[in-house]
């Protein structure tokens, strides 16, 4: 089986990338989906006696647990090793499904897959990049996003170039969905061959990307 690593910066795309593996009829594990069942179960006591006051009605919420961490080193690692294992926990129980199942390629959508060191137990990355310009554009569309609140989560993460260079294979959305979602189709393709091989260890793709921009 092969694991592959989705992993992009925000507002590249990642989520709708995601899906379209999906629609390929590979099995996605989503961190952050995880993370929110998590927010509503397992994690939220553990949160609400660190960070006192962002428990509501037995779940987490969102926007004032973050008005604690984002912007704080320290509160943001408090914050991840309480979260990090139980997601841990669920991506080994979604692996070991998909071995069951005979699946020969899975997909592991992880936000934060080299910042975290995540990429050391996949075979394959995966990263989802656009312009900064469009990157920008589509961030402060969404309903509360701040420039303030959109500098600090860029500080957390990687800058897309070094992304970039360390992936595999590299999925550029800005030419549109139809675009995306023909290279998607793609690299799995060529995943289900290096799996139908036993190969895990092929040089680096950065698939023909000859769309014409929306």
């Amino acid at each position: 089986m092969i694991i592959v690593g989705l992993t992009g910066s925000i507002g590249m795309g990642k989520s709708t990338t995601a899906k379209m593996f999906a629609d390929e009829g590979v099995p996605v594990h989503d961190a952050d989906a995880a993370v929110h069942a998590l927010y509503s179960g397992k994690a939220a006591p553990l949160i609400r006696a660190a960070f006192p006051g962002v428990v509501k009605g037995g779940s987490v919420d969102r926007a004032a647990l973050g008005a604690q961490v984002i912007g704080d080193p320290d509160a943001m690692a408090k914050l991840e090793a309480i979260v990090h294992p139980l997601v841990r926990e669920m991506e080994i129980a979604f692996l070991n499904q998909a071995r069951k199942e005979g699946a020969p390629v899975v997909v592991l959508d992880i936000p934060l897959l080299f910042e975290t060191g995540g990429d050391k137990r996949v075979d394959q990355t995966v990263v989802v990049t656009a312009p900064p310009e469009v990157q920008r554009r589509r961030v402060l569309a969404r309903p509360g996003m701040t420039e303030e609140r959109f500098q600090a989560i860029q500080g957390r993460q990687m800058p897309d170039t070094q992304k970039r260079a360390r992936a595999d294979f590299i999925i550029d959305t800005a030419s549109g969905l139809d675009c995306a979602r023909a290279k998607v189709h793609d690299v799995v393709s060529v995943l289900a061959a290096m799996a139908k091989d036993k190969l895990a260890d092929e040089p680096k793709v950065s698939l023909d990307q000859n769309c014409s921009p929306l």
